[in-house]
């Protein structure tokens, strides 16, 4: 309040310093209570705040949901050695992609080929040994037709026969085994894929117990692993059933991956697998996709953020993010009356969409919600509807972000706030997102 600047006269009577000092007083009262009215009666003359809304349209909105997922190979292959030995040599560059069928290490060889040779040397006495009870079988059946010797003798002639047989058999098994045993000497990788660090070194002593040397990761494609918990299983069943949500035809969800630094994956994947169980510990069940990843972009063990798309909500409500503000009674927009005054409206939210967000209630078709301008807004007041100003500010001279995002807000309307909402003005929109559900 301003005080007036007026000349107080008093008049030269006589009276008492009491009736002096009442009269002085109620001449000061009566211009301060001047200037007060002159000061309200100007803010009451106040012109209506300018603003930028959003008319809402109900429409069928795409769906994303957003997952953190973590990538791994779709074929790792532990590399071990089938045999005990020294390692003699790594083929290999650690790290380096390797093609199927390349050497990657070498055992020492040398008791195996001379297991290999005593193996073929047995067979060769066997070989022998069955060539000679063949050719005496052979002259001991006309004798017996003839009865010039006994059935023993022939028996005994059959019998040896096979035996020596038999031991051919045997000793040919052992020559295989040789061959096998000394083609495990060398080790080749049976995937095209990327090497890990060898576990042994050259001269190393490999045992039956201690045979890991490496592994190789096949790098396309590559899975892509994440959960979906109860909560979100269960919600999507009850959104469907009330025809709030719809599946893309045979659930043929498209996958998106986000990088870490916020980049998207060039290539789109496809769901493959889900677990057909709860696990027990987590609440929450498996699911994989596979991505195209003829580039080696992607490694195992990365962490991405997955997005399903395909999903649909049939006359969906959205509005934009920043115009949702969190009070004390929850979420509420602005919006324009139909007496151009501004009136809060209390709203329920779903999932984001972009810089959108889904309102499950609380508006209608042909809403306006108030985006840009609400820093001197009151419950109640009138509001001019506006385009938006160029150069990167909103109506009613708020301040926005280079990308045209509002500035937040610094103060906070007391009227809003003593209602129960948070005052609009100083709230910030919402920045936690429901929980997505599948």
């Amino acid at each position: 309040m301003r005080r007036t600047n007026r000349r107080i006269f008093i008049p030269a009577l006589p009276i008492s310093p009491r009736i002096t000092a009442i009269l002085i007083f109620f001449l000061l009262f009566s211009g301060l209570t001047t200037g007060c009215g002159k000061e309200k009666q100007g803010a009451r003359q106040r012109p209506p705040a300018e603003v930028t809304v959003a008319v809402i349209a109900p429409k069928d909105t795409a769906v994303v949901w957003e997952f953190v997922g973590q990538t791994e190979s779709s074929h790792l292959v532990e590399i071990r050695s089938r045999v005990e030995g020294f390692l003699e040599k790594r083929l290999y560059e650690e790290g380096s992609l390797v093609k199927a069928g390349q050497v990657m290490f070498r055992i020492d060889p040398r008791h195996f080929e001379a297991t290999l040779q005593q193996a073929r040397g047995e067979l060769a006495q066997q070989e022998a040994r069955w060539a000679t009870a063949k050719a005496n079988l052979a002259r001991i059946k006309p004798l017996a037709e003839q009865n010039a010797v006994s059935k023993k003798d022939l028996d005994d002639a059959t019998g040896q026969e096979q035996a020596t047989a038999a031991s051919v058999l045997t000793a040919q098994g052992r020559v295989r085994e040789a061959e096998i045993n000394l083609s495990y000497t060398v080790i080749a990788s049976p995937v095209t894929g990327l090497s890990s660090q060898a576990k042994k070194q050259e001269g190393t002593y490999i045992s039956a117990a201690d045979s890991l040397l490496t592994y190789v990761a096949k790098m396309d494609p590559m899975w892509v692993t994440f959960s979906l918990s109860e909560n979100q299983y269960l919600g999507s069943l009850d959104e469907i059933k009330k025809g709030a949500l719809r599946y893309p035809p045979g659930d043929r969800f498209v996958v998106e991956l986000v990088l870490a630094d916020g980049s998207i994956y060039p290539q789109k994947g496809y769901l493959i697998f889900a677990d057909p169980s709860f696990s027990k510990e987590t609440g929450t069940f498996l699911i994989k996709a596979a991505m195209s990843n003829a580039k080696g972009i992607l490694k195992p063990g990365q962490f991405v953020r997955v997005r399903l798309k395909g999903a649909v909500r049939p006359n969906a409500i959205v509005a934009p993010r920043r115009a949702v503000f969190e009070g004390a009674k929850g979420q509420f927009v602005w919006c324009v009356g139909r007496e151009g005054k501004a009136e809060i409206r209390h709203v329920t939210v779903g999932d984001w969409h972009d810089d959108d967000i889904f309102i499950t209630s609380g508006l209608k078709a042909g809403d306006r919600v108030i985006v840009d301008g609400v820093l001197m807004l009151a419950e109640g007041a009138p509001v001019k509807v506006v385009e938006k100003k160029p150069g990167g500010t909103a109506a009613g001279g708020e301040p926005t972000t280079p990308s045209g995002e509002r500035a937040k807000p610094a103060a906070a309307d007391k009227k809003a706030d003593a209602e129960g909402a948070a005052p609009a003005p100083g709230t910030t929109a919402a920045k936690t997102p429901p929980p997505a559900r599948r």
